[in-house]
């Protein structure tokens, strides 16, 4: 699996490529906290107690490794951030000094 590190100037538009095992393995194990959550706070601690982060790079919601490495949108995941800003309203986002990724504020 090929992660990208948070402190990278600019990371790929592309997802990282993940292998069809591991995309079905995190489906199953983060996508609900995505698809269940009542609030953004609800799925930053969901996935924390997961072992993993929230984040936002150049317009897309990434989950991050602790080490903050990307793992994979939450298009990725089978969840896209328009589909949850739909159901819970759009994210706050207190952007980084490059402005091309964030974190909730």
């Amino acid at each position: 699996m090929r992660h990208y590190s948070d402190t990278q100037a600019a990371w790929p538009t592309t997802q990282p490529a993940l292998d069809s095992e591991t995309r079905s393995l995190l489906r199953l194990f983060l996508a609900p906290i995505l698809e269940t959550a009542n609030n953004w706070n609800d799925i930053s601690s969901g996935l924390a107690a997961k072992g993993y982060r929230l984040g936002f790079r150049d317009g897309h919601m990434v989950i991050l490794t602790t080490a903050g490495q990307v793992v994979c949108t939450g298009s990725g995941l089978g969840v896209p951030l328009a589909q949850i800003s739909q159901r819970i309203g759009r994210p706050c986002i207190k952007a980084d000094r490059g402005g091309h990724s964030g974190s909730l504020a």
